[in-house]
């Protein structure tokens, strides 16, 4: 396997060379230039080039993806004049807390059933104060399970 060149040393490099830097399949790269995410340099050959710049753009695509971004979202985010660019990253960082504040509860409820003494952890009270809301129907599977957790707690 040849050796791929280092971001920021101002090489070049082809579709599948730059697929491999990133463990991505080069249908991927395509997709995302279809999408508008990237736009590589063409040779004489027509033939796409990627430099520097592109690969911290597929940095970026792959982190944002990494954090729940879709595709769209993605675009807008790197469209630095997008009009509606700030909207939709409000609303992401908003989606993140509320998915990190879910995970946080989530957590309690797994350390409490790792400590908790019972046999049949959903008959332990205090585990089933976790689960409460859900049982009595405040909360549906796909609803947020935030504020009724909290309130249980």
């Amino acid at each position: 396997m040849k050796s791929l060149p280092v971001p920021g040393d101002q090489s070049i490099w082809s579709v599948g060379d730059l697929a491999v830097r990133f463990g991505l399949e080069t249908h991927v790269l395509r997709h995302w230039e279809a999408m508008g995410l990237l736009s590589p340099a063409r040779d004489g050959a027509g033939r796409r080039r990627y430099g520097s710049d592109d690969a911290f753009r597929v940095a970026t695509i792959i982190r944002s993806k990494a954090a729940g971004m879709s595709l769209e979202q993605i675009r807008v985010m790197l469209d630095g004049g997008a009009y509606d660019r700030h909207v939709i990253l409000e609303e992401h960082i908003a989606d993140l807390e509320r998915r990190m504040a879910e995970m946080e509860l989530s957590r309690e409820m797994t350390r409490h059933a790792l400590e908790c003494r019972a046999h049949d952890i959903t008959s332990c009270p205090n585990f089933r104060a976790h689960v409460r809301d859900i049982v009595d129907g405040r909360v549906g599977h796909r609803q947020s399970l935030v504020g009724p957790l909290r309130r249980a707690r």
